[in-house]
């Protein structure tokens, strides 16, 4: 597979000017040069295979070939919400849930959260979105959503209907569903009786991932690819 560099601009069929710094790594880092071939992307479902014409330091000039149509994501939709790890924790977390395919992830601001997100964490994650959309040739970008306080974010109406909160009850069903779902995680001392006394109330349902007591990185992860495999 030619190796991919983002854009988001509209791309189709002719010359192209990449700019900025997909340029700057194509041809400083990358080495790239004329008659190479390279894909571009934009998050709109397709690939844009191109031959490189000419280099400059922050400027490349591409002929852009067919364009092909290649799905590679879940054939519904998987909304992971979750309160946020610290750190690094947290990069690693969207990078592996773009892996696997899911479709949205809503940081959750919850009472007892050491990290409480703020508005500028949407465009850190969208560029690690679009780096990890590069490595694992996806096409379409999982969508960040602004920080959500809890309480907001349990009556949103745009939610898939199956609507799972991970809690380490024993009572607690294991974690299933068949198709599109949203399942929301909560941080490290877990979901306060009364967040989840408000949720079950709308209509949310408790859901296990065993009886041990996982970081959140690790129950996000272990959950997208759970769903992602029985839902497909």
């Amino acid at each position: 597979m030619a190796e991919r560099f983002f854009t988001a601009d509209l791309l189709g069929p002719g010359q192209y000017v990449l700019t900025g710094a997909e340029a700057h790594h194509l041809v400083t880092v990358r080495r790239f040069k004329p008659g190479d071939h390279i894909t571009l992307f934009n998050g709109d479902g397709h690939d844009y295979p191109a031959e490189i014409l000419s280099t400059a330091k922050r400027t490349v000039t591409l002929t852009i070939l067919a364009p092909l149509a290649v799905d590679r994501e879940l054939p519904f939709a998987l909304v992971v919400a979750s309160a946020l790890p610290k750190g690094d924790r947290a990069d690693f977390l969207i990078e592996k849930l773009t892996e696997l395919g899911v479709s949205r992830f809503v940081p959750l601001i919850t009472a007892r959260a050491v990290v409480q997100p703020k508005a500028s964490v949407v465009e850190k994650f969208q560029r690690a979105v679009i780096e990890a959309s590069k490595q694992c040739a996806r096409n379409r970008l999982m969508a960040i959503d602004p920080p959500q306080k809890w309480s907001d974010f349990i009556r949103r109406n745009d939610l898939p209907q199956t609507r799972l909160l991970l809690h380490t009850a024993p009572d607690s069903p294991r974690l299933q569903a068949k198709g599109e779902c949203v399942v929301a995680i909560g941080p490290e001392g877990g979901f306060t009786p009364e967040e989840i006394a408000s949720a079950l109330a709308v209509g949310w349902q408790t859901a296990s991932l065993g009886p041990r007591v996982l970081r959140v990185e690790t129950a996000a992860i272990a959950a997208a690819a759970l769903l992602g495999e029985r839902g497909a």
